[in-house]
């Protein structure tokens, strides 16, 4: 394939990706944002009264970062989880894949697609969320980038899960037994200087602290991490991730009988 090819078939696959959840948009656009608003009631209204600040600035300023990264972080990987486990299911994305496309393409058409539902969900988290507080980002560059990065990073897991998932239980399984619990122990509302010496050595195990601190720095100024490596670490994930769910197309795994 020449360049127009491969640019006219990537574009194919991220318009249907876009088109795919946004034609269900109350299933997948407007949950989220009902959700976070109801963390928005009770953590940052009723709980955040009582807390006050945390580690310099109002609580509930403090928790929008990690809310914002928590419904990115959920969409991003669900969308290509379900999106490509579907297709496989249906047997559509053999298509692709002893089609002309590189295996490269595929995966980066549907990471993109997951990319774009991931962050359009976080403008809606983000913009909620002004209606309980006003944000005045610090590091702009800094909150784009580790908002992409992000949502590049678990759009790539989700496509590994899907490839490795045999049923639908499958992909749902990480979600709920993975993401769930490192998200909420990541972070999101609390400083883990709070917690005992031991048990934050702990929480630097968990890649998604790194993520919500970088952006909580980026929006407030205020980090538990060195921000830098939290950045090097993101990248350093996904490279692997793009390198492991390459290897994976490559052999095939979970696409042949």
């Amino acid at each position: 394939m020449n360049a127009q090819q491969m640019a006219i078939a990537l574009w194919t696959i991220v318009r249907s990706e876009i088109r795919r959840f946004m034609r269900i948009w109350p299933q997948t656009l407007l949950p989220p944002s009902i959700t976070m608003t109801m963390y928005f009631i009770i953590f940052g209204n009723l709980i955040g009264s009582r807390v006050g600040q945390m580690d310099g600035v109002d609580y509930m300023d403090y928790i929008v970062p990690g809310l914002v990264m928590m419904s990115i972080i959920t969409n991003s990987y669900s969308n290509v989880a379900s999106s490509f486990f579907g297709s496989k299911f249906q047997r559509s994305v053999e298509e692709m894949i002893i089609s002309p496309m590189p295996n490269w393409l595929v995966l980066t058409g549907f990471v993109i697609g997951g990319s774009a539902r991931g962050l359009a969900v976080g403008i809606i988290v983000t913009t909620v969320s002004l209606f309980f507080t006003d944000l005045d980002i610090q590091h702009p560059i800094l909150t784009v980038l580790v908002v992409i990065m992000t949502a590049v990073l678990f759009s790539i897991g989700g496509f590994i899960n899907a490839l490795l998932g045999k049923k639908f239980d499958d992909i749902s399984i990480v979600p709920i037994f993975v993401l769930t619990p490192l998200t909420y122990l990541g972070g999101v509302f609390y400083s883990i200087h709070m917690l005992p010496e031991f048990w934050q050595k702990v929480s630097l195990i968990n890649p998604i602290l790194y993520m919500v601190n970088t952006f909580r720095y980026g929006i407030l100024g205020v980090s538990d991490i060195n921000v830098g490596v939290a950045v090097g670490a993101i990248a350093v994930f996904i490279v692997i991730f793009f390198i492991v769910a390459m290897w994976l197309l490559r052999r095939g795994k979970g696409l042949r009988s």
